[in-house]
């Protein structure tokens, strides 16, 4: 089983206690976030475990336990967003210095291999202009360079909850022609840092720039950081584009307090701060507490059957094949 914490929300900036506490307790509750009368319990056992990606515009708060989560038998690597916008569209986030010195400072800890740099997602306004991201784009590639392997991009998706948070902001349509352009560039400019780009739940190729279809749930990454061979299906509940293998999302909606404008995992401010509050680290949930009235489901883990990686494995998987 793999563990994402979290595609919605920031664990590591906003829970990390509360996750440490789940960690040692080995088990965690998971609400339905479209019946919250449901509830998952995914037992956490290293054993049933096979990787932890973590999700994060700010990883300080995890940095303290990194060691203890590897001395409790868990292996992990992040994801880590990273973008050019200022704080009229990321409202709550740390100053960029701030935030790219803590992105080094995890590569020195854990190794640039396991820090994915994401610079997702990506919209066009007046002010954030083509020439903008491009210039924003190579200035944090050369300060990142040296700490990642791998930059990940998207363009955004306007569901109706980024619509939503995104009005009074005008988005302006990007054609094919003006991706393309884009692509081309970031392209050039990650080759000159050799990082390598990829694109995450695209319909478009854009192989001709040798720009590939990323994995954000990586299973061939987590094969060679746990140097055994992980066989995992594709994840069938993420959309069709799409790379990522089966994962378990531990995280819950309205819970991130970044704010940031163009997020689809939050809807409402009120409910966001509300849960905020009602957060208590000590609580196998990620906000408030069971009431007694749940149907609680044991989410059933099958150990996986792994085979230690040989030679000629450990060298194609290090090279992707």
């Amino acid at each position: 089983m793999i563990i994402s914490a979290s595609r919605r929300t920031d664990v590591p900036a906003f829970y990390s206690k509360w996750f440490m506490n789940r960690l040692k307790e080995k088990y965690i509750y998971v609400r339905n976030p479209f019946n919250s009368k449901q509830i998952s319990k995914i037992i956490l056992n290293a054993e049933y475990v096979d990787c932890i990606v973590f999700w994060t515009k700010n990883a300080e708060s995890l940095l303290p336990y990194l060691k203890e989560i590897e001395n409790l038998g868990y292996s992990f690597y992040f994801q880590y967003t990273l973008t050019s916008y200022d704080s009229s569209i990321e409202k709550k986030l740390p100053k960029k210095a701030l935030i790219i010195d803590t992105f080094k400072k995890l590569a020195d800890m854990i190794g640039k291999e396991r820090v994915i740099w994401r610079y997702d997602p990506i919209f066009l306004t007046d002010k954030f202009d083509i020439s903008y991201h491009l210039k924003w784009y190579e200035y944090l590639a050369g300060k990142l360079h040296d700490h990642t392997e791998k930059c990940i991009f998207s363009f955004i998706d306007m569901y109706k909850k980024c619509e939503k948070n995104l009005k009074n902001i005008q988005i302006e349509s990007l054609s094919i022609n003006s991706k393309e352009f884009l692509v081309k560039n970031m392209a050039e400019i990650a080759k000159t840092y050799s990082l390598k780009l990829e694109s995450c739940a695209q319909e478009e190729s854009f192989e001709k720039f040798n720009v590939c279809h990323g994995k954000c749930i990586d299973d061939k990454l987590i094969s060679k950081i746990n140097k055994k061979i992980l066989v995992v299906n594709k994840d069938k509940n993420q959309r069709e584009q799409c790379g990522c293998v089966e994962s378990v999302d531990i995280g819950s909606y309205n819970t991130c307090g970044h704010f940031c404008r163009y997020c689809y995992a939050n809807y409402s401010e009120k409910t966001v701060l509300q849960n905020i509050l009602n957060h208590d680290a000590n609580s196998p949930l990620i906000t408030g507490h069971p009431s007694g009235e749940e149907n609680i489901i044991v989410r059933k883990n099958i150990k996986r059957k792994e085979t230690q990686l040989s030679f000629f494995d450990k060298i194609n998987t290090r090279q992707g094949i």
